[in-house]
């Protein structure tokens, strides 16, 4: 398992970060079964957020690491601040509440990494990063980072921290994998483009991608033919992303692998730091991402891969 760094955290984490919205308590031991697997194989990160399972995630790890007595051997990224029905939640208040309800969900007295879940451009930069630093200096959040976010804004709420001796974000996770969105997967959501990933290879600025594999779109499940997955077909079917597909499976056979590992080493070879959340849950399913992990791509193969150049 390989790591990288993220300002703020004295821990490594790992570049597989293991997903848990599925996590519910009628299937704890399910869950717990998972997260053994996966810090057997190195894996030490975790991604849960406020809203999952509406809240169950949190607290089956809360339970699970009160129980195994591990906190301290693992790297938590919890989300907060998501809109709700009444609209943008992006503020002082709902970030004080959310991360509250957080700490006692996961029996913990500090989060490593704390992500703001959407963002509301209507709020100015520094009122968040002011918000987010007095949980800092509380020490209830070690790291601060978004989901959902513009890299426009991202720079915008770093130099007001820089500016005024703040602590600003430390990662980014939006949504990134050799598969391009066609629209928000949800709405608000945020997908890496070209100028997202420019941006990030020119800071080194890390980025944990959600649906780092597409959402299963690699595994060989689904055709153009078969519409039956109305979300997959709005968002990830196109005739660009049927070759992409294409190009995958080429490369799987020259590498020994498959399609859907091809799509996950595109994610952690990128000329930026990253992590992959994946949604493993059975030992085939943990055995395939770490060996895709383990592949190495060129510049030349990842421009293939994503339709830059026609030939390898």
């Amino acid at each position: 398992m390989e790591y990288l760094t993220i300002k703020g955290l004295s821990k490594p984490v790992s570049r597989l970060m293991k997903g848990s919205d599925y996590f519910y308590h009628d299937s704890y031991d399910r869950a717990a079964a998972n997260l053994d697997a996966f810090f057997a194989a190195g894996g030490n990160s975790i991604d849960t957020a406020h809203i999952y399972c509406g809240g169950q995630s949190e607290e089956v790890i809360g339970r699970y690491m009160k129980e195994r007595g591990n906190r301290e051997d693992w790297v938590i990224l919890t989300k907060g601040a998501h809109h709700d029905q009444t609209g943008p939640r992006v503020n002082k208040e709902a970030i004080r509440s959310d991360l509250a309800d957080s700490l006692a969900r996961l029996q913990m007295d500090s989060i490593d990494m704390y992500a703001l879940h959407r963002d509301d451009p209507a709020v100015p930069v520094g009122e968040i990063i002011e918000a987010l630093n007095e949980h800092i200096a509380s020490g209830a959040i070690k790291a601060i980072g978004v989901s959902n976010w513009t890299w426009q804004r991202i720079r915008e709420a770093n130099a007001y921290a820089a500016e005024n001796g703040l602590t600003g974000f430390s990662f980014n996770s939006p949504n990134l994998s050799l598969a391009k969105a066609n629209e928000p997967f949800w709405a608000g959501c945020v997908s890496a483009d070209e100028e997202t990933c420019g941006w990030h290879e020119a800071e080194q600025f890390p980025l944990l991608s959600w649906s780092s594999q597409a959402r299963g779109f690699f595994t060989g499940r689904f055709t153009p033919e078969d519409r039956s997955n109305a979300d997959l077909v709005r968002v990830f079917y196109s005739d660009d992303n049927w070759e992409r597909l294409e190009r995958a499976k080429q490369l799987a056979e020259r590498k020994n692998a498959t399609a859907i590992q091809i799509a996950l080493a595109y994610v952690l070879n990128q000329p930026f730091p990253t992590c992959a959340l994946i949604g493993a849950q059975s030992a085939d399913e943990l055995r395939s991402c770490n060996e895709g992990a383990l592949i190495q791509l060129t510049r030349e193969e990842m421009n293939w891969l994503d339709l830059s150049v026609d030939r390898i």
